[in-house]
């Protein structure tokens, strides 16, 4: 094969049957992975995919490459375990908002805060899947489930707050039905050194189905959505007329060419600052009051952990008399065996 000869991102397709529900998003995210990864470059064998439990953690055996299906909760730690152990692999997580959120949050936390070089691709879809129907940490508050049959009374995470929260340095958003996006979005996760947090707002046909369908919907997506750009104007809408600007501490929906309103007024998108301020802003908005925020609204260099590791360890190694077990041997020490 010619070294310039790109991969076919069939390359990554498993010879398995892919058993989730017709209709589901997570065969968007699926193919939008796939395909990331081949535009990438990326070799089968040096790629390792990580789940926990929940519809989505099914990932790894349609993925053509390394894999583990861990148990609930615990992929953060498999996959941060996996990265340290052999830095050169790719490693990427699927999660879910239960699996990530509820019994895995602690785990998710500080992956975020150690900065392990992850790519975690968080399934949102505000319910849970698998065990059939019940309300998640994002479901909304009043959301009507098999577990709160007259609607739930607590406020839902929201995962970009949580994870900017935990100092992360890099958190994007994307649609599952939006390939091409979600492709890009999936890329910029790659090429960050570090963990990546992409959330994916998935739907679940069958226990929520629609339940993004208010922003998602091509009829109004463009009005109710901003696709955010590093170093581009916050511009949105079908005219791309409607903009953010800040009015105080807070943001404000202006339109362009209303009251004296130019587009050197809107804000100017910069994925890179290191403040958390306006990223936590950006992160939160929510419909309708706002437009939802797509697109990479984080992406800031910070220690990598695992490289730091791989770092120390060298350090130490140089610094030490013993390089082999037959110097331990005859160094001399005396050792007490109980």
């Amino acid at each position: 094969m010619a070294e310039n000869c790109q991969v076919k991102f069939t390359e990554f397709k498993s010879d398995q049957s892919v058993k989730w529900c017709p209709g589901c998003g997570d065969h968007a995210i699926l193919n939008s992975v796939q395909k990331a990864m081949a535009s990438l470059g990326y070799k089968k064998e040096e790629v390792a995919v990580i789940s926990g439990i929940g519809c989505s953690s099914r990932f790894p055996y349609y993925m053509e490459t390394y894999g583990f299906h861990t148990i609930h909760g615990r992929g953060s730690a498999i996959a941060s375990g996996v990265k340290v152990a052999n830095p050169e692999l790719k490693v990427w997580q699927i999660t879910g908002d239960g699996d990530a959120l509820a019994i895995g949050g602690n785990h998710f936390i500080h992956t975020i805060r150690r900065n392990i070089d992850l790519n975690v691709i968080l399934f949102n879809n505000q319910i849970y899947g698998l065990t059939k129907g019940q309300y998640s940490p994002t479901s909304k508050r009043g959301f009507i489930s098999k577990t709160s049959p007259f609607g739930t009374v607590e406020s839902p995470f929201r995962p970009g707050e949580l994870c900017i929260g935990a100092r992360g340095q890099f958190f994007a958003r994307c649609i599952d039905k939006d390939l091409k996006h979600s492709v890009v979005m999936l890329e910029e996760a790659a090429k960050h050194e570090g963990t990546s947090i992409v959330e994916v707002l998935q739907n679940c046909v069958i226990y929520n189905d629609k339940t993004h369908n208010a922003i998602t919907d091509k009829a109004y997506s463009a009005d109710r959505t901003i696709k955010l750009e590093h170093g581009k104007p916050m511009l949105f809408g079908k005219e791309m007329n409607k903009g953010l600007m800040l009015d105080g501490l807070n943001l404000k929906v202006v339109t362009v060419g209303e009251d004296g309103i130019t587009e050197d007024d809107i804000l100017v998108h910069d994925a890179e600052c290191e403040d958390i301020t306006l990223h936590l802003k950006l992160a939160d908005m929510e419909y309708p009051e706002y437009p939802v925020a797509l697109g990479v609204i984080r992406s800031v260099k910070a220690p990598v952990y695992d490289q730091c590791v791989e770092q120390q360890l060298a350090e130490v190694q140089e610094r030490s008399k013993i390089k082999s077990f037959n110097d331990l041997i005859h160094s001399g020490d005396v050792w007490d065996v109980e």
